[in-house]
């Protein structure tokens, strides 16, 4: 039986991703998993050069979909990249597939026992979805797979500034 009351398996938090000791952080990747800017840049500087190397043998994931790697020299056990969209007005289906990643991700933390899985803004950054739109499809669908689900035990929103990390805290508190 899963606990009814998913927000209290929802933390939110300002910090850098890779310092997480989780079981698994999530990397917004691109489609080709090689490393970019942002986040997936950072994650793939900290985890070093073994994680390219992985990556370069998983071929790829489409947008929507996600994919895992080891931590390699992270304190988080896995990554699990997915790609989320790039914004172009919202009329090409970008909230879909951003549901998707969280979605895919989610089921990916659940297939691999990831008790503890934490989630940067995907698609926030140079794919330029906003924050507050980005944040309620995160929030609503993080809730509904862990209304069903056991694993994973907790979900981090692990946010880049204080601004961010409101958008989730008032989110969250509006669903109680």
């Amino acid at each position: 039986m899963v606990e009814h009351d998913v927000g209290r398996r929802i933390q939110v938090i300002v910090e850098d991703i890779t310092k997480l000791d989780v079981d698994a952080i999530v990397n917004a990747a691109n489609e080709s998993l090689l490393g970019g800017g942002g986040v997936d840049g950072a994650i793939h500087r900290a985890a070093g050069p073994k994680l390219l190397e992985e990556c370069r043998s998983v071929g790829g994931c489409p947008t929507g979909e996600a994919r895992i790697t080891k931590g390699y020299n992270l304190p988080a056990r896995f990554i699990i990249h997915t790609v989320g969209p790039i914004w172009r007005g919202g009329n090409a289906g970008e909230e879909t597939l951003l549901r998707s990643a969280y979605r895919e991700s989610l089921i990916m933390a659940s297939a691999h026992q990831c008790r503890t899985v934490a989630f940067p803004a995907i698609s926030t950054g140079v794919y330029s979805y906003p924050k507050a739109q980005a944040a309620r499809v995160a929030v609503s669908e993080t809730i509904a797979y862990l209304q069903n689900q056991a694993i994973p035990e907790t979900v981090i929103f692990c946010a880049f500034d204080e601004t961010t990390a409101q958008l989730y805290r008032d989110l969250l508190q509006s669903d109680e």
